[in-house]
């Protein structure tokens, strides 16, 4: 069996699915490939939850997404329709208490396939069109959403909420590094930006003399767009799961 499962998400979100990881029996190992941290400037953030009732809609693209708003807002107008792209962010809605009859979520149909072009298809775009969406993300990401829903003639603001980064590679990151890429170990992807950024650590190391034992490393991932970039990094074993912890979690116990 593999010595470690390696989880790369940001480190609040990690330490609930390490948790988890333990209760299997299983050794965690947290190592956050993707730093967040707030904005320089959050005024235009704050200007738009200022002017919730003004959307139909608010989509949030991620976890932190939903945690930066949320941290300015002492609550959400019932009447404003919510959308995120996956478990992991309506997890985090119902952390900060949108759960229920109360309030409408709009999520991929298939729990299993979190990401922009599924919640589309979720949505009643002909409904929203001419109407105002407000979408939620970090300062970089991709435009699938926010270009659909204009395509679909709807009026879309896009706001920053929070900063996303690579970790530099100190000697502390470098240690790790080393000593995970010396035996076999699974490795919990959720982010193809941190599997890029995994591999560009690791070219750092030593000339990338040390690429081929990333290569050969188990990644368990919950999103094809995952996999097929794993592919493209030249990974040999990669296991695709569906969104939410609870398919990553059955992927490990079937390698127990």
């Amino acid at each position: 069996m593999p010595d470690a499962v390696v989880i790369t998400r940001p480190r609040q979100q990690a330490e609930p699915l390490a948790r988890a990881v333990a209760a299997l029996g299983r050794t965690p190992l947290i190592l956050p490939l993707l730093d967040i941290s707030p904005l320089t400037d959050d005024a235009p953030l704050r200007a738009a939850l200022a002017r919730l009732r003004e959307y139909a809609l608010v989509a949030f693209v991620s976890p932190n997404a939903v945690d930066a708003a949320f941290a300015h807002l002492d609550a959400w107008p019932a009447e404003v329709a919510l959308a995120v792209v996956g478990e992991g962010s309506r997890a985090a809605l119902a952390r900060h208490g949108i759960a229920g009859d109360g309030y409408r979520v709009h999520v991929p149909l298939d729990p299993a396939r979190s990401d922009s072009e599924h919640l589309l298809q979720a949505l009643d775009l002909a409904a929203l069109a001419g109407r105002k969406v407000l979408v939620v993300r970090g300062e970089t990401g991709r435009e699938v959403l926010p270009d659909a829903l204009r395509a679909a003639g709807i009026e879309v603001e896009t706001v920053a909420a929070y900063r996303r980064a690579v970790p530099n590679l100190t000697p502390d990151l470098a240690a790790s590094l080393r000593a995970l890429l010396a035996g076999p170990n699974d490795w919990i992807i959720t982010s193809s930006e941190a599997l890029r950024g995994l591999a560009g650590l690791v070219e750092q190391l030593d000339g990338g003399a040390s690429v081929a034992n990333l290569q050969r490393q188990h990644l368990i991932v919950p999103h094809a767009r995952i996999a097929e970039t794993a592919s493209a990094l030249g990974f040999t074993t990669v296991t695709l799961t569906g969104s939410g912890d609870e398919r990553l979690l059955a992927a490990l116990q079937s390698r127990a």
